[in-house]
C-alpha cells in the first residue's frame, strides 16, 4: 500500500519553517512507529523541530498522535477522582513516595506511572525496588484493583503506552535533540494523557541539578505542558521549584525510601515536607477535592503512613523489612567555619551516580544502598571538621570519582554574610 506522504517532504517543510498540518503529523508518527519512516529521517525532523520550533496547534497534534500510537487507560470505573503528579527530575527528589499515599489518604485515586533514573537524576522505580519484594510491573487489572483497594499505585508504564514516544525518546538521546521543548513537552504529556488521569500537577525543576537550568526555559516548558494538558481535557497546573540544592538530606535509592518513611511518620526534612504538602494540595484542588481534607492532618494522624504500607504490600513489598545498606561509607568533613551558602545539586547527583546509585545506560543496574547522606544544608552553620556528607557504596574504588565530582560543590561564607535562601516554590503556572 502506498503511503500518503514522503518523509523527506515533511522534513523539508519543517526545515523551511512551515507548519506541519494535522495529516502530516498523524502520518509521520504512525509511519515511524511502523518502521516506514527511518531513524535517520526522524532524526532530521527532530533536529528541524529543535531549530525551528512548533506552534501550539502542532505540539498538541503531535502529542495526540503519540497518545494514539498506543493504548489509553480508562479509570472511569473508579468511584474516586483521579489525580497525578509528574516531576521533570532532580537530585534527592523522592517526593512521589510520600505524596502518592498522602493524596490517596485524602480521598483521591493516584495512578502514578514512573520511570527509572539515568545519569545524575534518580528514578522513582529504582528507589521503590530497594524495598524487599516490591515489584514495579503490574497488569492493568492489578492497577485498577489496587486503586480501588488502596487508592494509590506507583508502577512502570506498559510498552503499549505511547510507543511512538518510546522510540523517539531513545532517538533524541543520541542525536542531540533532547533539549527541544516541543519534544520534551509532548514526550511527558503523551504518557500522562495516555495514563488516563483527570487532573495533573507538574513539578518543573529549575537549577543546576535540573534538566532546565534557567527559569525562562523552565517556564516555557511548564506553559507548553499546561496548554497540552488543557487541550486534551486534563486539568493541569505546573509549579516551578528550585533544584540548585538537593531535596532533603539523602540522595540514593534505599536512603531516600528511609527519608520518605520519616516524612510519612510526621518527621523528615522541612523542604521535603513543604513540597510534599504543596503538591498534595495542588493535586487535590485539581481533582476538586481540596475541601475534603487537609493533607497535613493525614500526615499527623498516621493515615498517610497506613496507605503507604498497604501500597507497598499490594505490590509484593514488605514495609517492615530492613532496607539495604551499602558495605562501605566515607565521611566528607566540613572545610571551614561559617555558614553553608551552596551545596550544588548537580555535583551531589553526579557523586551519587558514581557511587552506584544511578546508571549511565538504561540497561545498567543500580546499587540499592549507594548514595549521599547530607549533614549540612544551605543556611545552616558550618563547623570546620564536622561531618558534611557521608558517601555510601558497595565498591570502595568508587569513592575517588565521587569525591572528584564534589570538589567544587560547597561554598561556605563567614557568619552574617550569607544571602537569603531562595524559595522552594518559584512560580505557579495554570491555564
Amino acid at each position: 500500500m502506498s503511503e500518503p506522504f514522503a518523509a523527506v517532504d515533511v522534513i523539508i517543510a519543517k526545515r523551511e519553517r512551515r507548519e506541519l498540518d494535522d495529516a502530516q503529523i498523524d502520518w509521520v508518527l504512525d509511519a515511524y512507529t511502523r518502521g516506514v519512516v527511518a531513524e535517520e529521517q526522524m532524526a532530521a525532523l527532530a533536529m528541524a523541530i529543535l531549530l525551528n520550533g512548533m506552534s501550539r496547534r502542532e505540539i498538541a497534534r503531535w502529542t495526540a498522535a503519540m497518545v494514539a500510537s498506543g493504548e489509553r487507560m480508562d479509570w472511569s470505573a473508579l468511584e474516586r477522582r483521579t489525580t497525578d503528579k509528574h516531576s521533570t527530575g532532580g537530585v534527592g527528589d523522592k517526593i512521589t513516595l510520600p505524596l502518592a499515599p498522602l493524596v490517596a489518604a485524602c480521598g483521591a485515586a493516584v495512578p502514578q506511572l514512573s520511570g527509572r533514573g539515568l545519569g545524575h537524576t534518580g528514578g522513582t522505580l529504582d528507589k521503590l525496588e530497594s524495598i524487599p519484594g516490591w515489584r514495579a510491573t503490574l497488569s492493568r487489572q492489578e492497577m485498577l484493583d489496587q486503586l480501588r483497594e488502596v487508592g494509590a499505585v506507583v508502577c512502570a508504564a506498559s510498552a503499549d503506552l505511547a510507543p511512538a514516544d518510546r522510540r523517539l525518546y531513545a532517538l533524541r538521546d543520541v542525536t542531540g535533540t533532547v533539549e527541544a521543548i516541543p519534544l520534551i513537552a509532548s514526550s511527558i504529556m503523551s504518557k500522562k494523557i495516555a495514563e488516563g488521569t483527570a487532573a495533573l500537577v507538574l513539578d518543573v525543576k529549575v537549577g543546576s541539578g535540573a534538566f532546565m537550568k534557567d527559569r525562562d526555559s523552565a517556564a516555557e516548558l511548564a506553559r507548553t505542558m499546561v496548554e497540552l494538558g488543557s487541550d486534551a481535557g486534563v486539568r493541569t497546573v505546573a509549579l516551578l521549584t528550585d533544584m540548585d540544592t538537593p531535596l532533603g538530606r539523602t540522595v540514593g535509592n534505599a536512603l531516600e525510601v528511609r527519608e520518605s518513611v520519616e516524612v510519612l511518620a510526621g518527621g523528615g526534612p522541612g523542604d521535603v515536607v513543604e513540597l510534599t504538602l504543596t503538591l498534595a494540595r495542588e493535586m487535590l484542588a485539581a481533582a476538586g477535592l481540596d475541601a475534603a481534607r487537609d493533607p497535613a492532618e493525614a500526615l499527623r494522624d498516621g493515615s498517610a503512613m497506613d496507605t503507604w504500607r498497604r501500597m507497598v504490600r499490594a505490590q509484593g513489598g514488605d514495609p517492615d523489612a530492613p532496607l539495604p545498606r551499602a558495605r562501605h561509607t566515607h565521611t566528607v568533613l566540613t572545610p571551614a567555619d561559617g555558614v553553608l551558602t551552596r551545596l550544588d545539586a548537580l555535583a551531589v547527583g553526579v557523586a551519587a551516580w558514581r557511587l552506584g546509585a544511578g546508571r549511565a545506560r538504561k540497561e545498567d543496574g543500580v546499587q540499592p544502598g549507594a548514595g549521599v547522606e547530607i549533614h549540612l544544608k544551605p543556611g545552616e552553620t558550618a563547623v570546620g571538621g564536622a561531618p558534611l556528607l557521608t558517601l555510601h557504596t558497595d565498591e570502595e574504588d568508587r569513592f575517588g570519582p565521587a569525591l572528584q565530582a564534589l570538589a567544587e560543590a560547597v561554598v561556605i561564607a563567614p557568619e552574617g554574610s550569607s544571602p537569603p535562601l531562595a524559595p522552594l516554590v518559584i512560580d505557579r503556572i495554570s491555564a
